[in-house]
């Protein structure tokens, strides 16, 4: 059973900043791309950051040059990097990752439980 664990989430000022944490754990052979998501109350849930197993990223407008993905050598965790927060960046986050549980696995996306980040004064 594969399971992605989020920490890191928490009350930060803005301007402020924020490290969030993911670790995929269990029966895992291998893991292509890993990404960061947000849902806001109301609003549908948008990649935040994306980074693929060769080290590619990509991030969205709303987070570039304030937000970092990056993952370990291992590549069963990843890691958010949040500076400048502002308020609107208030959400839950959720980790994805695309796992593949055996060789020759079609694969398929896992998320996390999700970790509350909150901007505010």
């Amino acid at each position: 059973q594969v399971q992605l664990v989020e920490s890191g989430g928490g009350l930060v000022q803005p301007g402020g900043s924020l490290r969030l944490s993911c670790a995929a754990s269990g029966s895992i052979f291998s893991i292509n791309a890993m990404a960061w998501y947000r849902q806001a109350p109301g609003k549908e849930r948008e990649l935040v950051a994306r980074i693929t197993s060769d080290g590619r990223r990509n991030y969205p407008d709303s987070v570039k040059g304030r937000f970092t993905i990056s993952r370990d050598n291992a590549g069963n965790t990843v890691y958010l990097q949040m500076n400048s927060l502002k308020p609107e960046d208030t959400a839950v986050y959720y980790c994805n990752g695309f796992i593949f549980v055996y060789r020759g696995d079609y694969g398929r996306n896992y998320w996390g439980q999700g970790t509350q980040v909150t901007v505010s004064s």
